[in-house]
């Protein structure tokens, strides 16, 4: 993790470099926000594996004498099916549509997503706060 967070860290400070170099010559402010947010998202990301990486073992990949059976196995539980992420997008997809369309659609798709959310969040609670 650390070999990630280095080159996420190291990507912000490129994007910074850039953010200066692009507003200087050619002064727009739409590229320079698009980069900027660029910018806060690798930090962002890099700052999370960095501080990850400082509560947990050294993985395989951050040693040099790893072989690649040591980063094999179980990495995580990801859900095989799940309709929370397309029902959150189509409340968002709505709310996004609301914008160009009219402010009421916005009011309307809000509980949608809200209702996407905590069905994404809580998918496989069930019965009194069962964890399994």
């Amino acid at each position: 993790m650390k070999v990630t967070s280095t080159l996420f860290l190291s990507l912000t400070a490129f994007l910074v470099v850039m953010v200066v170099l692009y507003w200087e010559t050619s002064h727009d402010p739409t590229g320079t926000a698009a980069l900027l947010m660029a910018t806060g998202l690798a930090g962002l990301i890099g700052y999370y594996l960095r501080f990850t990486a400082r509560r947990i073992s050294p993985g395989p990949d951050d040693r040099a004498d790893a072989e690649p059976h040591e980063g094999a196995g179980e990495q995580g539980f990801f859900s095989p099916t799940s309709w929370w992420p397309l029902t959150l997008c189509l409340a968002l997809a709505c709310a996004f549509l609301g914008v160009a369309i009219g402010w009421w659609l916005v009011f309307f798709a809000i509980p949608f997503g809200a209702f996407g959310v905590y069905g994404f969040v809580f998918e496989y609670y069930r019965g009194e706060n069962k964890h399994y």
